[in-house]
């Protein structure tokens, strides 16, 4: 059960190491600039393997639970579903129904583990492998693993190493969780935190924070949906940038190589993309479009 690319890693893994009876994933959606109505990755993928897949919108008519139990299915694994499953769905599989997270719970319950780790400037974050319960993320842990988050990393980056670590999870213990062999354990009580959903608003560039903070926005929203800024009045994604030292006015240029002021510190603009246009890196940008010292980022 799951839907974008962070769960294709954990399919492949299943579809070569398991018998898959059946794939659930979100329905097709319109996508892209031509609002193309477009199947998810698992589905695509599941697809020409020619593994059944179904796509309902919620999981609540009785006849959807009925239709899962009927597949006497031994466990089921959700990666990055995207839906609520009500209790008959978890009581379904003959095992229950087992999560891959991407957070080391019970830091970062929630939709948005990954970005709010970078906002957050979390030195490490994770993948666990969670027995499902009724709550949001609060079941009981089997197994987690940890990666670290340096000041360069960016929600892309973190996303393919985690979707990796939790196929690589699934690879090694789901067996032992089959044969009972390795026991879930109760989430501490202490450190829990929420990933919330990203909203539109977080995403514009907030040039009078530190530059840290600044980097850190960047780095949680690279490459999509973008941190971004008005450059003459046109939309600018900022795709990379490093803190470096500097001062001026917030959003002002200081440096002809892009190095944006901030409100302690400076920003050195690294790759962008305007609206409609390619990713560039900042020398390339700027050869078709100079931007003097001075120029203000609003």
């Amino acid at each position: 059960m799951g839907t974008p690319d962070f769960a294709v890693p954990v399919l492949e893994t299943l579809l070569a190491e398991h018998e898959v009876v059946c794939v659930y994933s979100q329905p097709p959606r319109p996508s892209g600039r031509g609002h193309k109505v477009t199947k998810s990755p698992v589905h695509r993928l599941a697809e020409g393997r020619g593994i059944d897949v179904r796509t309902p919108r919620n999981l609540k008519a009785a006849a959807d639970q009925a239709q899962l139990r009927d597949l006497d299915a031994d466990i089921a694994v959700v990666a990055a579903y995207g839906l609520i499953l009500p209790v008959p769905i978890l009581e379904a599989p003959r095992l229950g129904c087992v999560n891959v997270h991407a957070s080391l719970l019970p830091r970062w319950r929630g939709a948005a583990p990954i970005q709010r780790a970078i906002l957050a400037g979390d030195t490490q974050s994770g993948v666990c492998l969670m027995k499902m319960d009724e709550g949001l993320d609060t079941g009981a842990v089997y197994v987690c693993r940890s990666t670290p988050i340096d000041d360069g990393t960016s929600a892309g980056e973190l996303h393919d190493r985690l979707a990796q670590l939790g196929s690589d999870l699934i690879r090694r213990h789901l067996p032992e969780i089959a044969r009972g062999e390795l026991k879930a354990e109760p989430q501490p009580v202490d450190g829990i935190t929420y990933a919330a959903k990203i909203e539109r608003n977080e995403t514009k560039v907030v040039w009078h924070n530190r530059a840290a903070e600044v980097v850190r926005q960047i780095n949680a929203f690279s490459p999509s949906p973008g941190a971004w800024t008005l450059l003459d009045g046109d939309r600018v994604k900022i795709l990379a940038g490093e803190a470096t030292e500097g001062r001026g006015e917030p959003g002002r240029t200081i440096a002809g190589d892009l190095t944006v002021a901030c409100g302690e510190a400076a920003v050195r603009i690294e790759r962008l993309q305007l609206a409609g246009r390619h990713a560039l890196d900042a020398s390339d940008f700027l050869i078709g479009r100079p931007v003097p010292t001075g120029t203000l980022f609003t």
